[in-house]
């Protein structure tokens, strides 16, 4: 297996490895635990499922990690294309995104202790650590939200490389931008303009799925031979 194949496969798996475990702490734990408006029914499924929350946590730190590999390995396969679309996708991929999310992890640790039984909380009233615990879960939430500006942001650089390669087909790279597009559209109309993210949201959440068709390519394919005449650039 010649080396560019071999980079492109190893990308691919850390690639499928991200895809498989980012829903469990981004979509599924949100959805089981949360109710919207209801600080108080949101803090009783807390308390009853806490290691449904921190299983979270642990997937979320997971895919953040294998992320940097993932990133690095990326650059590895691409900077030969073109260098400086490379460092991008580094800055953007993983220099930017991945602090964001780590960092983003303490709310759902603080509305893990306001849900519990410490005893320097005890000043407190329930309902009161109740909403607070609320509030930090929504600022989680929305800094989710915040990440997935460079989770889009990145897949620009990638797209253009990858349209560039010679060794991925550029379908790929098409279905990249759009899925970048689609990612900073409707993060930014969640933060900015909330009153259309639902709207928005309908049509981005559809368009973002065109990431998926280059985590089996290169996990399955790799690369494909690279045309005698495709650019190299600096």
């Amino acid at each position: 297996m010649d080396t560019v194949k071999r980079q492109a496969r190893e990308a691919g798996l850390l690639y499928v490895l991200i895809a498989a475990t980012a829903w469990i702490g981004l979509l599924y734990v949100p959805n089981a635990l949360y109710v919207v408006g209801d600080a108080g029914a949101t803090a009783d499924r807390v308390r009853a499922s806490e290691w449904l929350l921190r299983a979270g946590i642990a997937t979320e730190l997971f895919h953040q990690i294998v992320q940097i590999f993932l990133v690095l390995a990326l650059y590895r396969l691409f900077e030969g294309v073109n260098k400086a679309l490379a460092r991008q996708l580094v800055i953007l991929g993983a220099l930017v995104s991945v602090p964001i999310v780590l960092v983003n992890v303490l709310n759902e640790i603080a509305a893990l202790t306001l849900v519990g039984d410490a005893d320097f909380l005890a000043a407190l009233p329930r309902p009161q650590l109740d909403a607070l615990a609320y509030l930090f879960l929504r600022l989680h939430s929305r800094g989710t939200t915040l990440a997935a500006i460079f989770w889009g942001l990145w897949l620009l650089p990638f797209g253009l490389l990858a349209i560039r390669s010679g060794f991925i087909p550029p379908a790929f790279g098409i279905l990249l931008l759009v899925a970048g597009c689609a990612y900073v559209v409707d993060s930014t109309t969640t933060l900015v303009l909330p009153q259309y993210a639902k709207a928005v949201s309908s049509v981005a959440s559809v368009l973002e799925i065109a990431e998926l068709p280059i985590i089996l390519w290169l996990a399955i394919w790799g690369a494909k031979t690279r045309s005698a005449g495709a650019a190299v650039l600096p």
